[in-house]
């Protein structure tokens, strides 16, 4: 199965309790409320998020200051942080159900396309989800419409179901990966003040020393093409487009056989 979930299919009991959302359930202290809705406080919490780019410095005082409000009274609303964190994956999961949701009848391939693309940009849109995925599902109500909608894509093509779940996380998996690469980039050059091109031009003569294009002509050769045309070491849009060709054409040659 996707990052979505894992594992065999939930029970009655167990799907229930998945559809309440976290950021719905009952208050788990008691104390005086200050005119905010769960909703507030998760949005909070992701605009902070947003404006980061980082998942690791949030914290409940920091949401709590951004709404003006004492950071024990938070409490109220959400347990924890981990909980909090669950409720903001399962609110941004609604942007790529509504994407989702606008898929039509053109065919599985445009579909995985969608698929794909909806991850690229909720990714670009809010990097700190790499920082969430850690191989536990989230159990939302919009994570799991969000995995059943991306499975309706490939339903009836001629996979089984266990086929369906892997090609669905073959395409999160690859864009999970280009997109931390493309996130990791961005940070390095922030945090250095140095684009790619300016760090190649100041390590270019360290270079030139240390490889023998005669001794490796075909990297020497490919390097090259690949710098030219990407116009840096790599360019994660490519890889992404790539990639996804390349899945949506194993996925066919699967259903061929």
């Amino acid at each position: 199965m996707a990052a979505t979930a894992t594992g065999p299919a939930p029970g009655p009991d167990r799907a229930r309790a998945a559809t309440r959302s976290p950021a719905r359930r009952p208050p788990s202290r008691r104390g005086p409320r200050h005119g905010l809705t769960s909703e507030q406080v998760v949005a909070a919490a992701i605009g902070i998020a947003d404006a980061d780019r980082d998942l690791t410095p949030l914290s409940m005082r920091r949401v709590a200051e951004s709404l003006d409000v004492g950071t024990m009274s938070l409490y109220t609303y959400v347990a924890s942080r981990a909980e909090l964190v669950e409720a903001m994956l399962d609110s941004v999961s609604r942007e790529a159900v509504a994407e989702l949701e606008k898929i039509g009848t053109d065919g599985w391939q445009e579909g995985l396309r969608r698929v794909a693309a909806g991850n690229w940009h909720l990714y670009l849109r809010h990097p700190w989800l790499l920082q969430v995925f850690t191989g536990r599902p989230g159990l939302g109500p919009n994570v799991i419409a969000r995995y059943d909608l991306e499975l309706r894509v490939v339903d009836g093509i001629g996979l089984t179901d266990v086929e369906m779940d892997a090609a669905i996380t073959l395409v999160h998996t690859h864009v999970e990966g280009v997109a931390r690469r493309k996130i990791e980039a961005e940070r390095v050059v922030r945090r250095t003040g140095m684009t790619d091109a300016q760090w190649w031009e100041k390590t270019a003569p360290a270079l030139a020393k240390v490889f023998d294009a005669a001794r490796f002509p075909v990297a020497a050769r490919v390097g090259q093409a690949a710098g030219e045309e990407h116009q840096a070491a790599h360019r994660p849009e490519h890889e992404y487009a790539f990639g996804v060709e390349r899945l949506i054409e194993g996925i066919a040659a699967l259903v061929r056989r």
